[in-house]
């Protein structure tokens, strides 16, 4: 079985290895006759194109850019933040395996037997966030009147541009898509044209404490999927470096070690190949790798050149950022 730990002792680039990695995992794929692994290689030289060729990156935030100006003439009291990233090859490969373990495993819970290959490709379109752009605000305490709640004029405001924020986009090349969340009966801040376009992780919180607004265009001009995530600045702080930080590596393991002990080794070909994919990458010792433009000391000291792993790809205006001018 090809697996990406395979190529991360090479010394060479990320983008050799994504090719090499791609092109071997095809090779593979068509003798063995594993249509998962020549949709997992396709998916694969998406990341590599979008690294190899990104003239259109430019296009698309230039034209994101474009709701940035608006907020500024719109919210001149707001303090707030936009940026971009495409993620990085490590977190990709994980989520790719991921998504994979996760659907056999929820499949065989409801039906009592294993996915076909068609059913198990199908589940895999729904990854549409390899180019991502937060949007984080946050109101000064100079604009927060005495007897109001900071929290609560940032949720309303949050919302107010969440529910702008798709015509916008859609005026300037993008399509927003349908979440697949079932609507709730109360749209509460979101409107009801925009209610099946977002899932609302500020309404219904993950289990980690993770609240943000996503929603997810497919932009027309760069002909690619692209993720908006919505947050206030507390928001943010709690996703990138509280509890919801991917939740910990050892609650990453657990959970693919149970799904593990419920499907025996041997009995479904496509989740032992995830399985085992996913947890040599989480078992990955960074500092032993030697990947070009990337030097680790453990697994928490990491110089990131190249996007390889929490690193990312920066894109335009990753560091655009308004702040507060007291003046109103």
């Amino acid at each position: 079985m090809v697996s990406l730990n395979d190529y991360m002792y090479s010394g060479d680039t990320v983008l050799k290895i994504l090719h090499q990695y791609s092109s071997d995992l095809k090779r593979s794929a068509i003798k063995e006759h594993n249509s998962i692994d020549l949709a997992h290689s396709n998916f694969l030289i998406q990341i590599t194109e979008l690294l190899e060729h990104n003239d259109f990156l430019t296009s698309q935030s230039q034209r994101i850019k474009e709701f940035y100006k608006y907020m500024t003439q719109k919210y001149p009291f707001l303090a707030f933040t936009f940026k971009g990233r495409i993620k990085s090859l490590i977190r990709a490969e994980e989520k790719f395996n991921g998504y994979i373990l996760e659907y056999i495993y929820e499949y065989f819970r409801s039906n009592g037997r294993y996915p076909g290959e068609a059913e198990i490709k199908s589940s895999l379109s729904c990854f549409r966030d390899l180019i991502a752009y937060r949007i984080v605000i946050s109101l000064p305490q100079c604009h927060i009147p005495l007897d109001a709640s900071k929290e609560e004029l940032e949720l309303q405001y949050l919302y107010e541009i969440a529910n702008t924020l798709p015509e916008f986009l859609e005026e300037r090349g993008f399509t927003a898509e349908p979440s697949g969340v079932k609507p709730s009966e109360d749209p509460g801040p979101l409107s009801r044209e925009n209610l099946s376009y977002y899932r609302d992780y500020v309404k219904a919180p993950r289990s980690s404490g993770y609240r943000s607004l996503h929603i997810t265009f497919y932009d027309n001009l760069a002909r690619c999927f692209t993720e908006l995530q919505l947050r206030t600045k507390d928001m943010d702080d709690i996703a990138e470096i509280g509890e919801a930080n991917h939740f910990s590596y050892e609650k990453r393991q657990e959970a693919s070690r149970s799904k593990r002990d419920i499907i025996p080794v041997g009995e479904c070909r496509y989740f032992d190949e995830a399985y085992e994919r996913l947890i040599k990458l989480q078992e990955l010792d960074l500092s032993t790798i030697n990947v070009n433009m990337f030097k680790a000391i453990n697994n928490q000291l990491i110089n990131d050149g190249c996007g390889l792993f929490r690193g990312r790809q920066i894109l335009p205006f990753e560091h655009l950022s308004r702040f507060q001018n007291d003046l109103i």
